[in-house]
């Protein structure tokens, strides 16, 4: 049996609209798997659903993850249904910058709230589908290779992809008793809109073009180009699978070299 065949399984994946959720969603949908997507984007899930029909049973789910009551009523949801989830991808974030010049009620709205959607949203939705997960199951968290090291002008979401690998590493131990794995995928730059505006937040703060910054960039990666959402595939399928059976609370770096740890 090929242990990337997802036939069978169900996959429940958050921020499924998005540049790296829709490239998640159509790799697993082609492994055959049957998805459960999530987003804030009603439109955008529907026509996400609409292109998967042919290949695989999908079902697009409106939530905000920072509504308890909405996590609490997808989760009974799925429980209604007497649904198991295989694989939890906890893929849906927001990025944009937190400069300490920044002061006032409202940096601190933004701040609070980067934190809230990037990190204490895994949390609650991996505790409210925790009795749909059996053993075996696996749960993977988005991070960033800017959890693994500082970046200025950004930190809420520096320190929320931190915090991110931090919450990886403890479930993998709180979880690992019931044979679940956690792991994080920390990707470098991808040509998302998320992060091309952070690439233009850049460019501005360090008075060079758009093109200079991406120059700049690309020539801290070994392999010296821009990621796109599909090349995130094959490590999600894989740490998905029972080849990573041995492989829990690791943070995979995925950014054509530019993080090595």
């Amino acid at each position: 049996m090929n242990p990337l065949d997802y036939r069978g399984r169900t996959v429940v994946l958050t921020g499924a609209a998005g540049g790296i959720g829709r490239g998640l969603a159509q790799a697993f949908g082609e492994a055959g798997a049957t998805l459960e997507l999530l987003d804030r984007d009603a439109a955008a899930l529907e026509r996400l659903v609409a292109e998967l029909a042919p290949l695989v049973p999908a079902r697009g789910t409106p939530l905000d993850l920072a509504d308890h009551a909405a996590v609490e009523a997808y989760a009974h949801d799925l429980a209604a249904g007497d649904a198991v989830v295989d694989l939890l991808i906890n893929n849906a974030g927001v990025e944009y910058p937190t400069p300490l010049a920044d002061s006032g009620i409202e940096a601190d709205r933004r701040w609070a709230a980067l934190l809230d959607n990037n990190v204490a949203s895994m949390q609650r939705l991996t505790r409210a589908l925790l009795p749909r997960l059996p053993a075996g199951a696996s749960v993977i968290n988005q991070a960033s290779i800017w959890g693994l090291k500082g970046v200025p002008g950004f930190s809420a979401y520096v320190a929320s992809k931190h915090a991110v690998i931090g919450l990886t590493r403890a479930l993998a131990w709180e979880l690992g008793p019931r044979r679940i794995r956690v792991n994080a995928v920390c990707p470098g730059w991808i040509g998302t809109e998320a992060a091309m505006r952070s690439l233009r937040a850049m460019a501005v703060d360090n008075g060079r073009s758009e093109a200079d910054e991406l120059r700049t960039i690309l020539a801290a990666q070994a392999i010296p180009e821009l990621l796109m959402p599909e090349d995130l595939a094959g490590t999600f399928l894989f740490l998905g699978s029972s080849l990573a059976a041995a492989v829990t609370g690791q943070a995979l770096s995925v950014s054509h070299g530019e993080v090595m740890h």
